[in-house]
């Protein structure tokens, strides 16, 4: 078996193959209790690769620097998708931001939520995508101008994890 090395790109497959189905499965069984349920066309692949590039999918990461949880959500672009919560808890209260945004289904779907809203071509290449969805995750819904490169890093983060779990090369994109 070609994981049996333990390697750097068969831990990030890993990773990403159990962030994806913990996604998937959770969304599919706890949409219903969390918000209303939305058309998107953000793939549990794309969420998770978008995860494993921002941060590791790390789901104990709590909140720093106004961001939370391991999609890095910030308070206005939870505001922006919506208010998504967890179930049964209330928009309103002051702690339902961090605890969506800590919350890997709530927070999956507040990023759904999110480009549903700011859907566009950010590398004007007539599709929007999985990499248009990282460029508006990243530089947010209002930015004039999503076309900028993204971050080396997340970058090869994403590209690792879109390639082992879709076989798909998104380099050059946004060259």
């Amino acid at each position: 078996h070609r994981c049996l090395n333990r390697s750097r790109d068969c831990v990030m497959a890993l990773t990403a193959g159990v962030v994806f189905v913990a996604i998937f499965c959770s969304c599919a069984f706890r949409v219903s209790a969390i918000v209303t349920p939305i058309e998107t066309a953000v793939s549990e692949v794309c969420l998770g690769c978008i995860c494993q590039a921002v941060s590791k999918c790390n789901a104990t990461i709590g909140c720093s620097d106004g961001d939370c949880g391991m999609f890095r959500i910030t308070k206005p672009y939870w505001i922006d998708a919506g208010k998504p919560t967890i179930s049964l808890d209330n928009s309103e209260d002051d702690g339902a931001f961090s605890r969506c945004a800590n919350d890997p289904v709530c927070a999956a779907n507040t990023v759904r939520q999110y480009m549903s809203k700011f859907t566009k071509d950010c590398n004007r290449d007539g599709a929007i995508n999985c990499l248009d969805f990282a460029a508006i995750h990243t530089y947010g819904g209002y930015a004039d101008d999503c076309t900028i490169p993204l971050d080396k890093d997340f970058l090869e983060d994403f590209q690792l994890c879109i390639n082992q779990i879709q076989g798909i090369d998104v380099r050059g994109s946004f060259d």
